[in-house]
Order: structure tokens, then sequence, then C-alpha cells
């Protein structure tokens, strides 16, 4: 860590600390060294990328893990324990183990067991999903891709004196990936006093880059367009198929000096308006003083219900009561259209009666790329457009999971077998991962508490989810009784390619079906938390279907599924 003189008001990081890469050449190998005798903890992706911008500064003032205190006025507050604004905590979650002990030294690893750090443990200590949930996020909703995604947590947090060894190592756009105060040095260069950021995690369209100039001209300074790449929502394009696009735009339709194009490795939390704060924060220490904030920034969209988790202008709100204590202005993203006419784009309450153009994001994805048509250029460059249909093949061939859930019983697995012929003979390739043969083969070994059938219903969405990404229908039935469990599942798949099939057969009806004899067996206690009869069921809350096994057949729910599959796109008629 290095504290250094700051030549102007641009450049100062957050909190006047600057914080530069955490790796000191000086007992750098005995450091190395030292991790060699020292046991291990594999973390998360999501931690890989906090450790990351803990150690590059993106983060400032933070240089470690939040420590209990801090965390707990994180959550009342938005403030560390110092006062200073910040509003998202920075935690490690780990489950507990002989290794995590006060006192002692971990190396964290990434998933590809690299070594990027040491903890030294000062600090363990619980916390609360449902308080996280609630204070951080306004929900305890498991729709909300970060609610969802806690179960999977560690029980425990711990924090330290932190030791970076290495960066995680990234092979792509590497001369792109530029730390803090590589991104404030080259726009010091450019000579002008305001820098205006742009967060995104989606493809930049016309409308997008008419904002960016205009926004950049109107405080006469430079555009840092800053896209996330490290964890975004669920379902987003893949921020390789998104970087090729800004690097098309960047280089041929930007002033080279009026645009920096750098990436984030940041792991967004989908937290609404206090994650727009945070990352008015994170733009300070790569030197904007100025952040476009949209409608709905950083929301996840909606709950279970189907209403959106945050209001559409709360980001810009909180964003600007706290901008002079942020030192960077909010500036509002304001909605565009093209007017053809004109052959322009205008404010959309600037428009008075013309005709304007507009194309909506389903409608890219579903009329434009689900059909295998190129998208207008008045909507998009050329360059754009093409990468885009490049990635993204027609809808009837894009990967699909659909999950059956419901009690045991209820007719899953006979009406996903009819389901499966259908799609077959439609020209599809299918892949089941039926309950009972998962726990033969990929599960095998786990029992039926909630923490071992959680895992199994976590594996099955992961093949799934392994499948839809090449393009595959997955078919799973599986009981899956908690909602939670099955939301993570649909975050991990991503929401636009995920169809919940409720099977919705009332219990008498699936005692009765019972060949087994599960459920007597369950009655006369000798099977333990068996769902329906001693552990609870609990239902989808906005399913995309809901069957009915009394009244309809097999053939007939399985048709219903299939009509849908059409109307979306992912299957062709044979008519």
């Amino acid at each position: 860590m290095v504290d250094t003189v700051v030549k102007t008001k641009l450049i100062t990081p957050y909190g006047g600390k600057l914080v530069d890469l955490m790796i000191a050449a000086d007992g750098l190998a005995d450091a190395r060294q030292f991790a060699s005798t020292l046991p291990s903890i594999q973390i998360s992706p999501r931690a890989v990328c906090d450790l990351e911008l803990l150690a590059i500064g993106g983060f400032s003032p933070l240089t470690g893990f939040m420590g209990q205190a801090d965390y707990q006025s994180v959550l009342d507050t938005m403030r560390l324990t110092d006062g200073t604004l910040f509003p998202m905590p920075v935690t490690l979650p780990v489950d507990p183990s002989p290794h995590i002990e006060i006192g002692k030294s971990v190396v964290l690893r990434d998933a590809n067991n690299n070594p990027l750090a040491i903890l030294d443990i000062e600090e363990i200590y619980e916390w609360n999903l449902q308080e996280l949930a609630q204070k951080v996020f306004g929900t305890l909703d498991s729709r909300h891709p970060a609610v969802a995604e806690m179960y999977r947590w560690g029980k425990v947090n711990i924090a330290g004196r932190l030791r970076v060894l290495q960066l995680p190592k990234h092979y792509d756009f590497q001369d792109l990936r530029l730390t803090p105060a590589q991104v404030r040095e080259r726009l010091e260069s450019y000579g002008f006093e305001n820098v205006v950021a742009f967060q995104t995690r989606n493809p930049l369209h016309r409308v997008h880059e008419e904002l960016t100039k205009r926004a950049a001209e109107s405080v006469n300074g430079v555009l840092l367009l800053h896209p996330v790449v490290g964890m975004t929502k669920p379902g987003d394009v893949d921020h390789y198929t998104r970087v090729r696009t800004y690097k098309a735009l960047a280089n041929h339709y930007y002033q080279p000096n009026r645009i920096l194009l750098s990436l984030l490795p940041l792991a967004m939390r989908m937290g609404g308006p206090r994650e727009a704060v945070w990352h008015a924060i994170i733009r300070r220490n790569y030197g904007a003083n100025h952040l476009i904030v949209g409608r709905d920034h950083a929301g996840p969209g909606n709950d279970s219900k189907g209403q959106p988790f945050y209001g559409p202008y709360d980001a810009q709100e909180i964003v600007q009561q706290y901008e002079s204590e942020l030192g960077v202005k909010m500036v509002p993203f304001k909605m565009l259209v093209y007017l053809p006419d004109e052959d322009r784009y205008e404010e959309e309450d600037k428009v008075n009666g013309k005709k304007v153009a507009s194309i909506s994001g389903t409608q890219v994805r579903e009329d434009y790329l689900g059909n295998g048509r190129q998208l207008p250029e008045w909507f998009t460059r050329p360059e754009v457009a093409t990468i885009l249909s490049e990635t993204y093949p027609p809808r009837y061939k894009q990967g699909v999971c659909i999950w059956f859930t419901g009690l045991s019983g209820a007719g899953k697995s006979t009406t996903a077998e009819v389901l499966t012929t259908l799609l077959l003979e439609h020209g599809r390739q299918i892949t089941v991962l039926d309950g009972d043969v998962v726990r033969t083969h990929l599960s095998k070994g786990l029992g039926f508490s909630k923490e071992d059938r959680d895992t199994n219903i976590r594996r099955i969405g992961f093949v799934a989810a392994e499948i839809v990404r090449h393009g595959g229908i997955a078919i799973c039935a599986a009981v899956s009784p908690y909602r939670a469990t099955r939301s993570d599942v649909r975050n991990r798949v991503g929401d636009d390619q995920f169809i919940e099939v409720f099977v919705d057969t009332p219990l008498e009806i699936c005692e009765s079906r019972d060949t087994k004899g599960m459920y007597a067996k369950a009655r006369r206690g000798e099977i333990k938390d068996f769902t329906g009869i001693d552990d609870p069921y609990e239902p989808p809350e906005n399913p995309e279907i809901t069957l009915n096994t009394i009244t309809f057949s097999p053939e007939e729910n399985a048709h219903k599924i299939l009509d849908l599959l059409i109307e979306r796109g992912f299957v062709r008629s044979l008519n």
C-alpha cells in the first residue's frame, strides 16, 4: 500500500487516501514461501472479484474484508465506523473449519487453486441472512439474485490483515484491465478537468452512444466507459461479447481524446439505490467526478410477484443526495428516441408529437436476434449488430431449462417423458435430469437433509445451466421443495431461459399414486423429513406455467408446455 501526494482534485481517490497496488516487491518472496506452509481456503468467484478491487484500490478506503464493527455499521447506517460513507458490505464468508481460528493465517486461492493472498485471521463473526438481505437489498424475496445466492455463502465472515501475493489471472483484453492509478494517470493526460463515468453491463446501442457523448460534452470532459466484467445479473450478455462491441464503438465512433475504455472486475450485487452510491465511490477511485445513473440503476428486475424490486428513480435520488460528500455529480440517464424523419435522437419528453422509432430489449432478443434478423443501423452500429448476431443464434437454437417442481408422485417425470418425445419430434436435442436418476449418479451418497437436498438441486442446476449455455434443452424433474434454491437455479440459468413448471397435484392424490409406498413409510415414521409429511413444500409464487394433473392427462399437459415454448420461440411449429 502506497500513499502518494495527489496532483489534482480530479485524481483524488475517495476518502483522500491513495490505495495503490497492494503487492509490495519487498518481502514478496518471503510471503510466498510462508504461504506454501499454510492451510488454504478456496474462495468464491465473487470473493475473488472483491479481493482484486481491494488490492488495486477500487474499494478505497477499504484495504481488506470488513470486520464485524464496519460490517454492522454499513448495514445500519451505510457508513464505516469512522463515518465514511460506504453503502455495501464487502466481507469474506466461509464455512467454519479447524483452519479458521483467530491468530491463524490462511491462503486464499481461486477456483484454479492459484494462491492470491494470505489472510491473518483477526476476526470471526456470524452474519444473519435475513438481516443482510432486508437492510441492504430491502427484500427477503429469493428472486433477488443476491438473496438467492446468500444461501450458498459460508456461515461466518472472517477478516484481518491481507497480504496480496498476486492478482487474479486474466488472459482476455489485458490492455484494457487498468488499475485505478493507471486510469487516473491516463485521464489526467487527456487534459480535461471533468470525467463522466458510464456503468454498463449491456451492449451499447445508438441511444447509449448519443447519451454518453452528450454527457461528456455537457461538462466539457472525458467519458470513462467502464463496463463491469466480473459478475453481473445472471443471463446478461457475456463480457467477451460486450467488450468487443465497446472496442468497436470506442475505436470508430468517439473522439480518441474524449473516451477511455477500461474494464472493471466488479462483482455486482444488483443492489439498486445502495449499489448506485457504491458505483459512484468506485468511479471516484478511478478518477471520475460524474456518474451517469440510469433508471432502475443496478436493479435485478422483478420480484416473485412480478413487481420491480426498486423504484425507477430511487438510485438517481440517493446518488444526488450524497453527491457533495462523494465528490461525484449524478448525471441522469435521459431516455432518447430516434426521429426517423429528421435522422436524429431527441430526449423523450421533448418529442412533441413527432414520429419516433424504437425497439425494446425484448424485441432485440426475440424479434431480431431470436429470428436471425440484423438490427437496423439507426438502432445500433453495424459492427455491434454483427458481433451480436455472431454470438446469439436464432431463438429456436438457443438453450432453455424446463424445471418441473411438485410433490413426489405429482406427475413430473411422466409429463417430462411425454414432453421429451414432443421436443425431439420438433428437432430439439434434449437432456433429461430426473431427480431419481440424478441421485443414482450425480448425487450418489447425498442424504435427504435440507442441506443435502439443496446440494442435489444445485448440482442439477449447474448441469442444466451448462446445457442451456451450449444451446441445448434441459428438462429437470425434481421435487425441489424450497423456493430459495429454485430461485438460485433460475438465476444461474438466466431468467429468460428458465421455465418453471409447477405440477400442482394435491397431497392426497400424490399419496394415492405412491407405488413405492414412500408416503406410507413417512406416515409411519420410518422415513424422516419427507416432503409434504414432516418437511414443507414451498410452491412457486409466480411460475411460468401451472399444471393440473387431475383434470388433464400427461399428454395434454406436455402440449401446454410445448405451446409455451413455441410461443417464446424456443421451438419451431411443425405447421
